[in-house]
C-alpha cells in the first residue's frame, strides 16, 4: 500500500495523486518515491467521482460539418487543441454542427459530460455561448462578439491591427483602389479586420467604399470578387479577410482577363496550407492557429483546475510576403 510504504495517511496520497498544494514538498517526494516503487496507476474513474470531474472537455464549432473539413483553419485550431490535451488526463469531444440544435448542445455542455467548452468560430446568432460561463469554464478561439466581459476567456490575434499592416502593405506597393472582400459580419474576425481594412485607408485618405462580404468559404470570395469587378471602379489592390476567399477571388479576377498582382494585387489572411501553393504565391498574413488552439486548451484546462489565468492571450501575427503583392 502506497499510504504505509511513504508513512502517510491514505487522504495525504489522494492530495499528493490530486496535485494538491497542501503538501510539503519532502512529503510529496516520499509519496511519489512510493508510487514508483510500487508501479501503482491512480483509478481514473475513483478520482473523477470524488472531484465530480469528467476529464473530458467539449470542442464547439457552430459551422456545418462541410465547412468544418473544408477549412484548413479549423484542421489547425483541432491539431493544437489535441496536442495540447494529449499532455494532461483530459478527453477531447467535438460538437458540430451545433447551431442546428442549440438547446441540444447547450443540454449536454451543462449536463455534467464535460468540464468546460472549448467554443471557435461563434456567430452573435449561435444563442449566446458567453452566458455559458456563469455555469461552465468557456474559452473562446478569438474575442465573444457580445463584447470583452471580464467573464470572458479568449485566444485570438489582434485583427484589426494585422488588416491594418496588410493593407499597409499593399498601399506601399502604389495601389490606391483597395477593395476588401470582408469576412461575415456577424463575426469577430469578420468585423475586426473591415475595421483594419478601413482605418489603414482613412489614415491615407483613401476610399472606403469599395467593399463586398463573404462568408470565409472560396465561392463566396469569387463571387464578392466579381461584384467588384463589376462596379468598373478600377480596383487594383484586394484585401481578403481569410486565404479560402482569396483564392476563390483569383478566379474572378482571372476571368475578367485580369493579371495577379499587375492588374490586382491580393493579400490574404491566414496563411493556409494552401496559400504557398497557389499561383501565384499568396501574400497573407500569418496566424499560428495551431498555437491558438493549443493555448485555448491550455487554459482551459488551467481554469478547470482552479489555477490563475489572464482573461485575454493575444498571439503575435506576420505578414508573409509572396507574389500575389
Amino acid at each position: 500500500m502506497v499510504a504505509a510504504r511513504a508513512g502517510v495517511s491514505r487522504a495525504t496520497v489522494s492530495r499528493v495523486v490530486n496535485g494538491s498544494p497542501k503538501v510539503t514538498p519532502d512529503v510529496a517526494h516520499a509519496v511519489q518515491e512510493a508510487i514508483e516503487a510500487m508501479g501503482y496507476v491512480p483509478n481514473r474513474a475513483a478520482r473523477s467521482l470524488a472531484s465530480r470531474r469528467t476529464q473530458s472537455v467539449a470542442l464547439v464549432v457552430p459551422e456545418s460539418a462541410a465547412r468544418v473539413f473544408a477549412d484548413p483553419f479549423f484542421a489547425s485550431v483541432v491539431q493544437g487543441v489535441a496536442l495540447s490535451l494529449g499532455e494532461t488526463d483530459y478527453t477531447l469531444t467535438m460538437l458540430i454542427e451545433s447551431e442546428l440544435q442549440p438547446g441540444k448542445t447547450r443540454r449536454y455542455l451543462l449536463g455534467g459530460n464535460v468540464d468546460g467548452a472549448l467554443v471557435v468560430s461563434h456567430h452573435t446568432g449561435d444563442h449566446s455561448y458567453a452566458s455559458l460561463t456563469d455555469s461552465l469554464p468557456v474559452v473562446f478561439g478569438g474575442r465573444p462578439i457580445e463584447g470583452n466581459a471580464p467573464e470572458n476567456h479568449f485566444v485570438d490575434v489582434d485583427n484589426v491591427h494585422a488588416a491594418e499592416i496588410a493593407v499597409e502593405h499593399l498601399i506601399e506597393r502604389g495601389r490606391r483602389r483597395i477593395a476588401t472582400i470582408a469576412g461575415p459580419q456577424d463575426m469577430p474576425p469578420g468585423v475586426d479586420r473591415l475595421a483594419g481594412w478601413r482605418r489603414a485607408l482613412e489614415r491615407h485618405g483613401l476610399d472606403d467604399s469599395l467593399i463586398e462580404v463573404g462568408d470565409f468559404t472560396p465561392a463566396s470570395g469569387a463571387s464578392a470578387m466579381r461584384r467588384l469587378l463589376e462596379r468598373g471602379e478600377g480596383v487594383d489592390g484586394v484585401f481578403v479577410a481569410n486565404d479560402q476567399m482569396a483564392i476563390g477571388a483569383y478566379s474572378s479576377i482571372r476571368a475578367a482577363g485580369l493579371s495577379i498582382p499587375g492588374d490586382v494585387a491580393v493579400v490574404g489572411f491566414d496563411d493556409d496550407n494552401y496559400a504557398a501553393s497557389a499561383t501565384p504565391p499568396l501574400t497573407t498574413v500569418h496566424q499560428p492557429s495551431i498555437e491558438m488552439g493549443a493555448t485555448m486548451a491550455r487554459v482551459l484546462v488551467d481554469l478547470i483546475e482552479g489555477r490563475p489565468v489572464e482573461s485575454v492571450t493575444f498571439l503575435p501575427t506576420n505578414l508573409v510576403v509572396r507574389a500575389s503583392a
